[in-house]
């Protein structure tokens, strides 16, 4: 396969209702396949909402076919792949902030945040367990890797994903609102996409954010979901603060040309990074 049309789905979920969320994401599902979508993502917490609070164990599924809302999720899946985000409740009751990968109604991948903001106006740690890995894998399309959020302000995140074999990032967010830059726009905003511009480049991957809109508690999340591709220029964009699907045929193609011609990820040195971060961890 050397193309493949994606969607990303910029939606504004409603807090802590889950039926309704799941409706919006068939709904979205259906208007995706007049485009004739192949993978459509949806941003962080689609299924809950975000300021959840006490909410969280009220509104939390388990990653598993037999829970009857994954069920409906997997069934849509045949007509396309999907990433969904949703409050997982693992088997010992803990809650994770969770996306999974859905393809032919099969759960191909389930990755957990596992960077959790606790600051400023953010206090995930309070409700939250963190995940504990990053991990690629296949698809029928290419070898991709999930990041919600927090975890993309990492760069370590992206880089393991990217030495595990991901050649398509597909990063997930409820961004809020804040601050304000040189351009007169979101200095939020403005930061996360100088960031993905920049994974796009030095990674020299696909990187598609989606991020959601609306309002929650105060809380204004900005939309301006964008596609980068491997040479870092700008694929798409949605508008800020709307809901919208943003479709694009991507060029995986492009993977190779470009590695051709910027050889970073057959130059790179793994090894020689592990030896320097056991130095700096392991040394008086």
């Amino acid at each position: 396969m050397t193309t493949l049309k994606v969607g990303l789905a910029q939606i504004a979920p409603k807090l802590g209702d889950v039926q309704s969320n799941l409706r919006l994401h068939l709904e979205t599902v259906e208007r995706a396949k007049a485009h004739n979508v192949q993978l459509l993502c949806f941003p962080e917490l689609s299924l809950t909402g975000y300021v959840l609070k006490d909410l969280v164990s009220d509104v939390a599924i388990s990653a598993a076919a037999s829970n009857p809302i994954m069920a409906e999720l997997l069934s849509a899946s045949q007509a396309m792949d999907l990433v969904v985000s949703f409050v997982e409740e693992d088997s010992r009751h803990r809650y994770y902030i969770a996306a999974a990968y859905l393809s032919q109604e099969q759960i191909i991948h389930v990755h957990r945040k596992v960077y959790l903001p606790t600051y400023g106006m953010f206090e995930e740690g309070r409700y939250w367990a963190a995940g504990d890995c990053f991990r690629a894998f296949p698809t029928r399309f290419a070898r991709m890797g999930i990041l919600i959020c927090e975890d993309f302000w990492h760069m370590s995140s992206p880089y393991a994903l990217w030495l595990d074999g991901a050649d398509v990032l597909l990063l997930v967010s409820a961004s809020p609102g804040r601050g304000l830059s040189p351009e007169a726009v979101l200095g939020s905003s403005r930061s996360v996409e100088l960031i993905n511009q920049v994974y796009a480049t030095f990674l020299t991957n696909f990187v598609l954010h989606c991020n959601r809109v609306g309002f929650e508690d105060g809380l204004n999340f900005w939309g301006g979901s964008t596609i980068f591709g491997p040479d870092g220029k700008l694929i798409a964009q949605a508008p800020y603060f709307e809901e919208a699907l943003l479709v694009a045929e991507l060029d995986l193609g492009a993977l190779r040309r470009v590695r051709i011609q910027l050889p970073l990820l057959r130059d790179e040195r793994p090894e020689l990074l592990c030896k320097e971060i056991e130095r700096i961890l392991y040394s008086e």
